[in-house]
């Protein structure tokens, strides 16, 4: 990807610019007053429990509070232009998401690009959607499903958290890539979409892990395979859904970010020490407990994860003719 390994380039070439006395001074005294860490979603569900846990770690770590502030709202676009106007001091962090690679599509009118005014600062977790079905439905695999819903077009209903949420484009790159149809019915959340799923009202969802997996192990929900290109740890016999249709991956993903022209020192301070944190075994078990892995990665990497996706979903959005609501 060009825009990304260009913006690390510009962002090296920004650090060698700076003085080596000054850079390692700004870096030690960093941070000097409480961090901000902007999460777009409301407090406890799985995005602001990562965002939580990351921030006791990094106050433990700095030693200096990083104070969590849900912002949730506009699909996490009023937490993210809030960050894009902080002064780019390190003071205001976000929780980026893969629904920040998704908007830049979606919405065609923000007042930011996250790709330009975002530095992506280290990723915090991978995390798997599971294709789940009511058991009223006659299937038990990926196939079954497949077949079942072509001989049965537009009588599937599809619940999602939202239009153009990350339950929503899973199942849309799902129908692309099998020629199934389903129709699409947007919730305003998990929580609804889920509680019509186990009512049988809609018969099927690729709903975020760690909202499903309890009524999975109840024998509630049928899993029928998870959407990351591996197996989860949490469903260690449900398959991928790549084994069954080549090339499918549509996990998501959580990290940080800090507004554009962040000194690049403060940057490296704190991919630092996130990633000393995703080593920590105290910590990977929590995160497995959210049904994901952890995404240690550098800056660089994490730029170019980010693009990639907003490419991906880009594309899916188009296709599937997706708009907000």
């Amino acid at each position: 990807m060009k825009f990304p390994r260009r913006r690390f380039l510009q962002l090296a070439a920004a650090a060698v610019a700076v003085p080596t006395v000054s850079r390692i001074a700004r870096a030690q005294t960093y941070p000097s007053r409480p961090v901000r860490l902007i999460v777009g979603f409301p407090a406890g569900g799985a995005g602001d429990m990562g965002a939580r846990l990351v921030g006791q770690w990094l106050s433990e770590r700095l030693g200096q509070p990083f104070v969590i502030e849900n912002r949730p709202g506009a699909g996490t676009n009023i937490a993210t232009e809030l960050v894009v106007r902080a002064p780019p001091d390190g003071y205001a962090l976000i929780w980026a998401t893969t629904g920040n690679a998704i908007n830049a599509t979606l919405y065609e009118k923000l007042s930011f690009n996250f790709l330009r005014d975002i530095v992506p600062v280290a990723g915090i977790i991978r995390l798997a959607n599971v294709l789940e079905v009511n058991p009223s439905v006659p299937v038990k695999t990926v196939p079954e499903f497949i077949a079942y819903a072509k001989a049965n077009p537009s009588r599937l209903n599809m619940a999602s958290a939202g239009n153009g949420s990350g339950s929503h484009v899973c199942g849309e790159l799902f129908k692309i890539m099998t020629g199934v149809d389903m129709l699409h019915v947007p919730y305003r959340g998990d929580a609804p979409a889920l509680t019509d799923l186990l009512g049988e009202r809609v018969q099927v969802m690729f709903a975020t892990l760690p909202g499903s997996i309890e009524h999975i192990r109840g024998g509630k929900l049928r899993p029928l395979a998870v959407t990351a290109a591996t197996r989860s740890e949490a469903l260690p016999d449900v398959p991928t859904v790549g084994e069954f249709v080549p090339g499918y991956e549509a996990s998501s993903w959580q990290g940080v970010g800090a507004p554009n022209n962040t000194p690049t020192e403060i940057i490296e301070k704190l991919n630092k020490e996130i990633n000393a944190g995703l080593a920590n075994p105290k910590i990977r078990a929590q995160l497995a407990n959210l049904g994901g892995t952890p995404l240690a990665m550098s800056p660089s990497d994490f730029c170019i994860n980010v693009a990639e996706n907003t490419e991906k979903w880009g594309k899916v959005i188009r296709t599937a003719n997706i708009k907000p609501e």
